[in-house]
């Protein structure tokens, strides 16, 4: 009797090894592209998550998580496309973490991951048409709809007093989302938008943009638009010529890259980013410190969650195939079990595994609205004496 029953437990053992998995999952962001500086942390941030699940042992079974990099270019719909079908079909990913910009995200769900049934949170694409896509829950995004962040830029200018500014916007879903978002919670606060136009990426001389922005004239001028592009290509126009010495930076501008591009040349100049203050963050940033990467690069803590949401919605599931864990993805982000933090996902998996329930909050106070969507916090930063500074978050 005591031989069949280790024989029993040994055969159960193996068939509990059997069931181990090695995961794959994606990570679409623009290595290349507007935002180049941005995605090598945001990438980090997703990879020490799979690392952290991986480390515990306690997923499905002992199953391992490894990330498979795909470079969205930010702005190339038809190359993200490709790199996303990629990963989808040759490497068999069960879940991305992407895409990074917001056009490119759009092709992406409609073209790959909706048609294979395939779970994408996007760290960082932020167009108010994200909100109603239909994408058959399939898509979720840890990072607010401009349309909030309208609303912020909004408050900040009535808090400094501004009553006018120029807008310019990068000539793609996410600028112009912005842009629209922005001038309409603007001018309902009483505020006027002088002009607001677009200015496509890429280009050498930004001289007749910038002159229109001038002739329009405004307080402070807006720079919707990427720090590793042509939003930067404006601001050294625009300081050459003296046509604006104020700026204001939504988040594809703020960015370690603006300090080190204009320094002191933009001080008193200031925007905001996606973040949130708290145990979660400082968790977060020590973490990525031990690491050997930045973890306040914008968009870098956001990647962490989501990636932490597809695993935690998996092991919740008891399943890696994206139709089953997709509706568990919700129940993670807005749980009213414990509160889940960096650092945390051991022991969350610990409390699902044992048929609990868990609140994931991480690194960004991870809460959904519509369903699909954070519900957003926002770090407000100003340039002084040369650098950038957090003044609060809202």
């Amino acid at each position: 009797m005591k031989k069949l029953l280790l024989a029993s437990t040994a055969a159960f053992a193996l068939a509990g090894t059997a069931q181990a998995e090695e995961i794959k999952l994606g990570i679409s962001v623009g290595f290349t592209g507007p935002l180049e500086s941005l995605a090598p942390q945001m990438a980090a941030g997703a990879e020490m998550a799979f690392k952290e699940v991986s480390d515990s042992g306690l997923l499905l079974g002992g199953s391992t998580v490894s990330g498979v990099r795909a470079d969205s270019t930010c702005i190339d719909a038809a190359a993200a496309t490709a790199a996303v079908e990629r990963i989808v079909t040759s490497d068999k990913v069960k879940g991305i973490v992407g895409g990074m910009c917001s056009g490119e995200t759009i092709a992406s769900l409609n073209n790959v991951a909706i048609p294979n049934g395939i779970v994408m949170i996007s760290p960082s694409a932020t167009s108010p048409a994200l909100t109603t896509l239909d994408a058959n829950g399939l898509f979720f995004r840890t990072s607010p709809s401009d349309a909030r962040q309208g609303v912020v830029m909004t408050e900040i200018m009535q808090e400094r007093g501004i009553k006018s500014v120029a807008v310019t916007y990068t000539n793609n879903d996410y600028g112009k989302g912005l842009a629209d978002s922005f001038q309409a919670a603007f001018e309902a606060a009483g505020g006027k938008v002088t002009i607001n136009a677009p200015h496509e990426d890429g280009k050498a001389d930004y001289s007749a943009e910038v002159a229109a922005l001038a002739a329009a004239g405004g307080e402070v001028l807006v720079v919707a638009g990427y720090v590793d592009q042509g939003g930067s290509g404006i601001i050294r126009g625009a300081l050459d010529t003296g046509a604006f010495d104020t700026f204001e930076f939504p988040d594809g501008m703020v960015s370690q890259a603006l300090e080190d591009k204009f320094g002191a040349e933009i001080n008193g100049s200031f925007g905001q980013n996606p973040a949130s203050a708290g145990e979660g963050r400082d968790r977060y940033v020590e973490m990525a410190k031990a690491a050997g990467f930045d973890g306040t690069s914008a968009f870098s803590a956001e990647s962490y969650d989501a990636a932490a949401l597809i695993m935690l919605a998996m092991a919740k599931a008891k399943s890696s195939d994206p139709a089953v864990y997709k509706s568990e993805i919700l129940n993670i982000a807005n749980g009213t079990g414990e509160v889940i933090l960096p650092g945390d996902l051991k022991k969350a998996l610990e409390i699902i595994n044992a048929g609990g329930s868990v609140n994931y909050e991480g690194a960004t106070a991870v809460t959904f609205v519509n369903g699909r969507e954070s519900a957003g916090s926002y770090r407000e930063i100003e340039f002084k004496n040369g650098k950038m500074e957090v003044v609060k978050y809202r």
